[in-house]
């Protein structure tokens, strides 16, 4: 529970976040919000056939591609669980996907309102911390309204 003297994250939403689970929107705006993640999601999914081709799996949960595998756990093992672009989550393991996925979620809505901007406003916000001295990911925006909505 955020107290009143901590900083809002609405900076992050711009408001209220699309709705939760992509397959109950409407089909326009589950069109628009598909073209304005695309860039980001074909990313994902880009890295999701490596793990593929590696030997990992595929799934649609909530309405995102989730992969897993070993490509993943040597690529970002050493430094998370889980990761989101656009609407395919990469996760080191399916343990890891159903531990992270409520979390990875508010990211794929942060995809949705922020769309091809997410990637550069995420590591602009690490790179002002990390120059200020301080916690580039557990104090990014995007991480503390994730963390926010999920605990």
């Amino acid at each position: 529970m955020r107290g009143a003297d901590q900083p809002s994250n609405r900076l992050v939403c711009l408001g209220t976040c699309p709705p939760t689970h992509f397959s109950t929107m409407p089909s326009f705006a589950r069109l628009f919000y598909t073209l304005w993640t695309s860039p980001n999601t074909v990313l994902g999914a880009g890295l999701g056939l490596i793990v593929l081709l590696s030997g990992g799996r595929v799934q649609v949960r909530r309405g995102v591609l989730e992969f897993c595998g070993p490509a993943i756990r040597w690529g970002l093992g050493r430094f998370a669980s889980a990761i989101t672009f656009g609407h395919t989550i990469l996760g080191v393991d399916q343990e890891a996907l159903d531990r992270c996925r409520d979390h990875e979620h508010v990211h794929v809505r942060q995809y949705e309102r922020w769309g091809p901007l997410f990637l550069p406003a995420y590591v602009l916000f690490w790179i002002v911390l990390r120059v200020r001295g301080r916690d580039g990911y557990r104090e990014n925006p995007f991480e503390r309204q994730a963390f926010e909505e999920t605990e």
